[in-house]
């Protein structure tokens, strides 16, 4: 298999599946934790989960990136180049609306800001649907 596809799949579907369950689960019981707990809870949050999402999504964009200029051989150009364009989406999106309103919660809870990551938050968690569906895709034609 194209070390690129399998770079793509090895990070997509992991966050795929990780955007899922922040969407369903984590953001939406923000408002459990109590507001004295809510800004420590939020900067432990923070600095997990980005020590676990930052080095796959810099090895998505790595990886789509790679297959966008150089697409493996039954893989068309447009097919390679939406992966590239859905994660600029994701990084566009995480940095113009979730990472505000994370900077809104990390002083304490707010309904709006977290009600806000949520609304929001169903931008990215449709585009690594769609990446992770496009990553299965190229798979199943690489092998």
């Amino acid at each position: 298999m194209n070390p690129a596809v399998l770079a793509q799949l090895a990070t997509t579907l992991p966050l795929a599946g990780l955007i899922w369950f922040v969407q369903v689960a984590h953001y939406p019981l923000f408002s459990r934790v109590g507001a004295d707990a809510f800004p420590d809870y939020h900067a432990a949050y923070t600095a997990r989960i980005s020590i676990l999402v930052g080095p796959l999504m810099a090895v998505e964009a790595g990886a789509a990136a790679w297959l966008a200029f150089a697409p493996p051989p039954g893989v068309p150009r447009a097919a390679t180049a939406a992966g590239l364009g859905l994660v600029a989406v994701i990084w566009g999106s995480t940095a113009a609306l979730q990472v505000p309103e994370h900077r809104r919660l990390s002083s304490g809870f707010s309904r709006t800001a977290a009600a806000r990551l949520v609304e929001t938050n169903w931008i990215r968690t449709a585009s690594w649907t769609a990446r992770g569906a496009l990553a299965l895709w190229m798979a199943a034609g690489q092998s």
